[in-house]
C-alpha cells in the first residue's frame, strides 16, 4: 500500500512540475546593432582608440569590474584602461563564442552579452597574461552603453 501511494505522489508531482505554463521574457538575439557595438569597442580598445571607445557611452555611463568595490563613471574607467600599454605590450582581446544581444520585456531592458580572453606581454617581467572575462553591456533608449560590468580576474593585470 505505502509503494501504491509513494508512486502516486511521485507521478502527482511529475505532473505538476510539467504542468507549467510556458512564458516569454524577452528574445535573444545572434546578429544585432547593439552587437556590433560592443565588437567595435573592444577593437577601439584593442587598437588604442579611446576617443572612439569613448563614443558607445552614455554621458552618465558606469563601469564596473571585479575587483573594485562600486561602479565608476566610464570616463575614469578610460582613463585607467589607457595606461594599459605602459604596462604591456601586444594587447589583444579575442572574443570567445559570439556575444548575444538580449532584450527583456520586464523595463524593456538591452543587454549584450559576450565572453572575451584578454592578453597582454609584460614589460616588466616579460610575462604573457592572460584573462578570461564576459561583459555585459546595457543599452539606453538612445543606443548608448550607460552600465557595463566585466567579470574575470583582473587582479592578473598588475601595473606597477
Amino acid at each position: 500500500m505505502k509503494k501504491f501511494v509513494l508512486t502516486g505522489l511521485m507521478f502527482l508531482f511529475a505532473l505538476i512540475s510539467f504542468a507549467q505554463s510556458e512564458e516569454e521574457n524577452g528574445k535573444i538575439f545572434i546578429r544585432h546593432p547593439y552587437i556590433e557595438v560592443v565588437n567595435k569597442s573592444m577593437k577601439s580598445y584593442a587598437d588604442n582608440d579611446f576617443a572612439s571607445l569613448a563614443m558607445v557611452f552614455a554621458d552618465t555611463a558606469k563601469i564596473w569590474i571585479s575587483g573594485i568595490e562600486k561602479p565608476i563613471s566610464a570616463k575614469d574607467m578610460l582613463k585607467d584602461w589607457a595606461t594599459d600599454r605602459d604596462f604591456y605590450d601586444s594587447i589583444k582581446v579575442s572574443v570567445v563564442g559570439y556575444p548575444d544581444y538580449l532584450h527583456y520585456k520586464d523595463k524593456d531592458q538591452k543587454w549584450v552579452q559576450s565572453w572575451w580572453t584578454w592578453s597582454g606581454k609584460s614589460k616588466k617581467t616579460g610575462e604573457l597574461v592572460k584573462v578570461e572575462f564576459v561583459q555585459f553591456d546595457k543599452f539606453n533608449s538612445a543606443g548608448k552603453i550607460e552600465l557595463e560590468g566585466l567579470y574575470g580576474d583582473f587582479s592578473k593585470i598588475v601595473k606597477n
